[in-house]
């Protein structure tokens, strides 16, 4: 990112352009944190596109990506049609610039290699859950869990669940939408 600055003294002005990586560090010294977040994601429709075959290999991509931008995941797992990441959240990334760096870099992955027929993509918006450090282990076996979880409970029921259990209101109409 470059940024313009202007210095004006009596007899010159002179314009300086200060660049900066938008990953470089930028966080007080003596800050200390602790944030464990849970994100859920869906394929776009919510078809079931991601196979077993590389299920595995973009699971690895993705907490590349997290790791690279100084988040730690703890768990990421899912079925063919979302995933769901618990992560150590750092301190020098927004969530909304993790995420879409995460969906757009994890597509075009998706794509360049033809794991599907046709594009790729993930739906728009995301779920982010936060989870105390008691709560990990549970969050983690959940995670683990998914595909024994959703012979049960559809990916629509489980995701309205946790918008329910963490008080967060939501609007149907944009709920994990599929085909119509």
């Amino acid at each position: 990112m470059i940024i313009f600055v202007i210095i004006q003294d009596r007899t010159l002005t002179m314009f300086v352009a200060l660049s900066f990586s938008p990953y470089q560090k930028h966080v007080m010294a003596n800050t200390y944190s602790q944030v464990h977040l849970h994100f859920v994601f869906a394929v776009q429709n919510r078809m079931s596109l991601i196979q077993d075959q590389w299920q595995n290999q973009l699971y690895k991509y993705i907490t590349s990506i997290a790791q690279n931008r100084g988040h730690k995941v703890l768990a990421i797992g899912g079925t063919k049609d979302h995933i769901h990441i618990l992560m150590g959240f750092g301190l020098e990334q927004s969530i909304s610039s993790l995420m879409l760096e995460i969906k757009r870099d994890s597509s075009a992955w998706i794509n360049s290699r033809h794991f599907v027929m046709g594009s790729f993509s993930w739906q728009k918006g995301y779920g982010c859950f936060s989870y105390s450090k008691s709560q990990i282990p549970a969050v983690i076996r959940y995670i683990q869990g998914q595909e024994q979880h959703h012979s049960k409970c559809s990916l629509e029921e489980e995701y309205k669940n946790m918008l329910r259990l963490s008080t967060i209101d939501y609007d149907v109409r944009y709920i994990l939408k599929s085909i119509e």
